[in-house]
């Protein structure tokens, strides 16, 4: 037995996708919707507990922090070009809050977090962190879940290479001066 799948899930041109389709999408479409490659990527699985507590209790830590005028927004998307708007879970931006904002422009983030799930191991760790350093995204931080604890791995572009160079992996507390001082106790992430 087959379904039809909705008009909307068929690409509007040859060509396929684009990064603005992605805010024609109707109401009724899956509220997660990543476009990397021209490729619709729907994160319909469940999340564990874990990620979802990991992204809001950093989220409200980071919000404090952040320079007047900087926006610090979970899952909303990054427009890197015009075939690829990932969603990260966290993103640090040095511009202003906006109410009707649908996605970010890579000169206005300044970090992007990703935490890792089962079914985004892969394009997590290996794919779209060179599609982030590749659109000039200066600070990535991925987060792995060690035994229920969380590690925070940050790493900062190299301009020359255009990739990210490791620079820690902080398990007890994350202190780093960059993009702004930041000072969080890792663990109470997930306490």
């Amino acid at each position: 037995m087959s379904t039809a799948l909705p008009p909307w899930m068929y690409p509007p041109r040859d060509s396929g996708w684009e990064a603005d389709d992605l805010d024609l999408l109707p109401a009724d479409a899956p509220r997660h919707i990543e476009l990397l490659d021209g490729a619709l990527i729907f994160n319909m699985s469940p999340q564990r507990s874990w990620h979802d507590r990991v992204i809001r209790r950093l989220t409200a830590a980071l919000e404090p922090l952040a320079p007047m005028d900087w926006t610090v927004e979970a899952q909303m998307t990054v427009k890197l070009n015009r075939r690829s708007r990932p969603e990260p879970d966290i993103i640090v931006a040095s511009v202003p809050y906006a109410p009707e904002r649908t996605r970010f422009l890579p000169k206005e983030v300044a970090l992007v977090v990703e935490v890792v799930s089962a079914e985004s191991e892969d394009r997590d760790r290996r794919y779209k962190p060179g599609l982030y350093a590749d659109a000039g995204i200066r600070h990535l931080w991925r987060i792995e879940d060690e035994n229920g604890l969380p590690a925070v791995h940050t790493y900062e572009l190299d301009d020359t290479t255009r990739a990210y160079v490791a620079t820690g992996v902080r398990r007890d507390r994350l202190d780093t001066p960059v993009p702004f001082p930041v000072s969080i106790d890792v663990k109470g992430l997930v306490r």
